[in-house]
């Protein structure tokens, strides 16, 4: 599900459950990162398909990019692997106003 950005942060406060997937490119992560955020680059084919592939289907993962069109393609393909749980946060960490980590 595509989530503005306030949907996407009150969501995860609530959620136990909650994993959050950052999808973009390890220096684009270097310019910091949503605390607790676990990087997976998407550009990385079939390498990024075995790395969800390791996770839980069973948590709600919270996906996001520089700007929400890849994570929103991570989210398409986890539901396609059997994820039911994916939300994209819509304008990426580029519009993210909460904490950020180094």
């Amino acid at each position: 599900a595509d989530l503005s950005q306030e949907q996407w942060t009150q969501q995860l406060k609530a959620d136990e459950n909650a994993f959050i997937l950052d999808v973009r490119t390890e220096e684009e992560v270097e310019d910091g990162f949503i605390p607790s955020a676990k990087n997976l680059n998407i550009f990385k084919g079939q390498a990024f398909i075995y790395e969800l592939e390791a996770l839980d289907k069973n948590k709600n993962y919270y996906v996001y990019c520089k700007a929400g069109g890849r994570s929103g393609q991570a989210c398409a393909i986890m539901n396609q692997m059997g994820f039911d749980n994916t939300y994209n946060l819509m304008g990426g960490f580029q519009e993210w106003t909460g904490e950020v980590d180094q």
